[in-house]
């Protein structure tokens, strides 16, 4: 029988096990942690985005300059496909208003439970509390509660993901192992992730958690519509995420991104001048703004704290970003350089690598787990055809 070792017990890990054990393969799957999938079921308590419903090529187009490497696997497994298997996992799914997909019981748990049980069911062994160390000759090394484990498999698949919210299992770890094996690693920066700002004492502690919701951002020629949340350190939200990588690699060359936000991208600036226009002379400039355009406390505080002279265009001066610890997602990871077009390591053969651990990134909305379901399945496939 053919064996496989799976190194990771996440979204892209589960998937492929229960792909290989149906064809009766034998799958091993290992974990550090002492339970499985954390950030899956942390991602699960904001409803467990899974995907998004939006036409196929606009949705490809959401994974920038990774979408012609990611395309082939999206194609073999779509957001169609998702849905259809977390159905058959009894977590019927259903479309937001926004376009996201999400399952009915808006929690990971039970969508968990049930592949679980469909793992165990076919055959499937689980091996917690085992830390990859590399590779002893053709032997995985694991070290289990203090004791080295070496184990030989005919494939190995790595789902070991990126390196955010480390507590949780993903720490990039395993880097050194696989680019002392000349895999082509680029460093990991943080994706989806908040930005840093400096606001006045009085705005930081009054404002602070505070949501500004239905406001579009802009930067470097793209608009976002969505929620900012106004944090002690700057800003992050929906909004920002959409813009992330691009603020990123801004502030990187230049030491600074100036973001431009839109209190109330329903109204054009016509109507927002004639709103104002018939607001009482007598009112303050704050009542103005939350009477005739109904601007929430931490919008007009945001005017005032910025001076901006339009509430259409005030601008945010962000000079930093969140780390890795606190990011949603992670870019960097494998190049795409040393992998095939189905996610085989070119320098260690019957090795695949998928999920996170590549070096692509996306916004949050359901593309994340999409490609890491999608990466898994086709590696899974590839397998099964060798």
């Amino acid at each position: 029988m053919i064996t496989v070792a799976i190194i990771g017990a996440g979204p892209a890990g589960l998937m492929a096990a229960e792909i290989l054990s149906a064809a009766r393969y034998r799958v091993s799957l290992y974990d550090r942690m002492p339970s499985v999938a954390r950030k899956f079921l942390m991602a699960g308590r904001g409803g467990l985005n899974l995907t998004h419903s939006e036409p196929f090529e606009r949705f490809v187009a959401r994974y920038g300059k990774r979408a012609p490497q990611l395309r082939p696997a999206l194609e073999s497994f779509t957001p169609k496909d998702l849905r259809d298997w977390a159905d058959g996992l009894g977590a019927e799914t259903f479309v937001g208003s926004s376009g996201r997909v999400f399952p009915k019981a808006m929690k990971a748990s039970p969508l968990l439970r049930n592949s679980l049980k469909r793992l165990e069911a076919q055959g499937v062994s689980l091996h917690t509390r085992h830390d990859w160390r590399g590779w002893s000759g053709d032997d995985l090394v694991f070290d289990h509660q203090g004791e080295t484990v070496r184990v030989s498999a005919d494939y190995t698949l790595l789902a070991l993901g990126g390196a955010s919210w480390p507590k949780l299992g993903g720490d990039g770890g395993w880097v050194p192992y696989v680019r002392d094996k000349g895999v082509e690693i680029v460093p990991f920066q943080p994706s989806n992730a908040g930005f840093s700002t400096v606001w006045s004492d009085h705005f930081r502690d009054k404002f602070a958690g505070e949501p500004l919701k239905n406001i579009a951002v802009q930067f470097a020629g793209r608009e976002v519509k969505g929620e900012l949340m106004l944090t002690r350190t700057g800003i992050e939200g929906g909004a920002i995420y959409a813009l992330s990588a691009t603020l990123r690699d801004a502030i990187t060359r230049h030491g600074q991104a100036d973001l431009v936000v839109d209190l109330r991208p329903d109204l054009n600036a016509g109507q927002v001048i004639s709103k104002l226009g018939r607001a009482s002379p007598k009112d303050s400039h704050s009542n103005r703004l939350r009477k005739a355009l109904n601007l929430s406390p931490a919008a007009i505080a945001l005017v005032q704290e910025t001076k901006a002279a339009d509430i259409k265009a005030v601008p945010v001066r962000l000079t930093g970003a969140q780390g890795l610890e606190r990011a949603i997602s992670s870019a960097g990871g494998i190049s795409f350089t040393s992998l095939t077009s189905e996610f085989e390591l070119k320098a260690l053969p019957r090795t695949y690598a998928v999920g996170e651990m590549l070096d692509w990134e996306a916004p949050t909305g359901g593309y994340l787990l999409q490609a890491t379901f999608a990466t898994a399945v086709m590696a899974a496939r590839s397998i099964l055809k060798t």
